[in-house]
């Protein structure tokens, strides 16, 4: 198949397309406007495969988005490229607004359009994959309650209501329109390759800068974790797999305190790195409690239930393997995550030299 990944630069949609390059025979165009997440660093052990190709596009723009669908012409969309931060929603929220909102309806249009004038067998075959997450239910107040494909929507932050806006535009597009759209909500994830202003990095890194180790509050919100990798395998498994006009949600069963996340890292940190910082004798001495963020969610949890009966599903990772893995990516891989903080990674001057579709 030819699979077009929009945010492939990023976090999870690199992931995505490392798997499928990897392990798979399907071609995959990559198309992201590289922001200041998108890396293509994370893409460089799949980049000189003949079937990886990029393109520097703003979904945003109609006409490079036609142009990309007639030239390319996708059997699968998978839309990841969003705005996902959600301090950053908070502090300027109209950048979400125009990626997750706008970015979705022109992309929907461009999707639309083509699919439009495919010859039946191709339009029968065709999906369009939007990736959504866990934070558009709101928040779970009880112990055992668990967000499932009906959970009626509550979004807490501009991003999150960013994200709502842009599912409740795709289930639209296929009653009004019948384009064959699946989406999926997914709860946190973690893993290589990650972003350092998000919790999971961020806390390794400061550790390893004997720097504050930031939770906000007391710490005792809850948040199911997923790794990266295993995510990507779900995500592929429901776009080539899933049934149109259907929801999945994914999970990592892995329901973590903040502060129990932070101190699981600061446990393998103390025992694999022989040089702390200086005066650092325990890396949780590290942990500071900051003010909490405006409208934080209390407690996120996936019923993974539906992927797992359906399409046969499961999480490979336990909380404990994953991050166990993530640490050691990060003791083992100093150079992408020091070029990220640096600067030096550049999305803008990269993606110059990728090479472009």
């Amino acid at each position: 198949m030819k699979i077009l990944v929009t945010g492939g630069a990023g976090f999870i949609g690199s992931a995505v397309i490392r798997h499928i390059i990897k392990n798979t025979n399907d071609t995959v165009l990559n198309v992201d406007k590289l922001t200041y997440a998108g890396n293509l660093e994370s893409l460089q052990d799949i980049s000189d495969s003949p079937r990886y190709h990029f393109s520097k596009t703003d979904i945003c723009d109609p006409e490079s988005l036609n142009r990309i669908f007639n030239d390319f012409e996708p059997d699968v969309v998978m839309h990841l490229a969003a705005e996902s931060h959600v301090d950053r929603s908070i502090d300027g929220p109209a950048a979400f607004i125009e990626t997750n909102i706008i970015g979705t309806y022109v992309l929907l249009e461009a999707a639309r359009i083509y699919w439009f004038g495919l010859p039946f067998e191709r339009k029968e075959a065709f999906r369009f994959h939007h990736i959504s997450t866990d934070e558009v239910f709101g928040d779970l107040h009880g112990t055992d309650d668990l967000f499932t494909e009906q959970t009626a929507y509550a979004p807490s932050s501009p991003y999150s209501a960013s994200k709502a806006s842009s599912d409740h535009l795709v289930r639209a597009w296929l009653r009004t329109y019948g384009l064959p759209v699946i989406v999926t909500n997914c709860s946190n994830n973690y893993g290589p390759y990650h972003f350092p202003e998000k919790l999971i990095p961020l806390t390794i890194l400061n550790a390893l800068a004997g720097k504050p180790l930031p939770v906000y509050g007391n710490g005792k919100q809850v948040r199911d974790w997923l790794y990266v990798e295993d995510h990507a395998r779900a995500l592929y498994r429901v776009a080539t797999a899933g049934r149109v006009g259907e929801t999945y949600n994914i999970g990592g069963h892995n329901e973590r305190q903040n502060i129990d996340v932070v101190n699981t890292i600061c446990k393998i940190l103390n025992r694999l790195v022989v040089d702390k910082p200086y005066g650092v004798d325990d890396y949780s001495a590290l942990i500071t409690f900051v003010r909490d963020r405006p409208g934080h969610d209390v407690r996120y949890a996936i019923d993974a239930t539906k992927i797992g009966k359906e399409l046969g599903w499961l999480p490979e990772e336990t909380f404990e393997t994953g991050v166990e893995k993530t640490v050691r990516w990060y003791l083992e891989n100093t150079e992408w995550w020091q070029r990220v903080q640096d600067g030096s990674y550049a999305g803008e001057r990269l993606g110059l030299e990728a090479k472009d579709f």
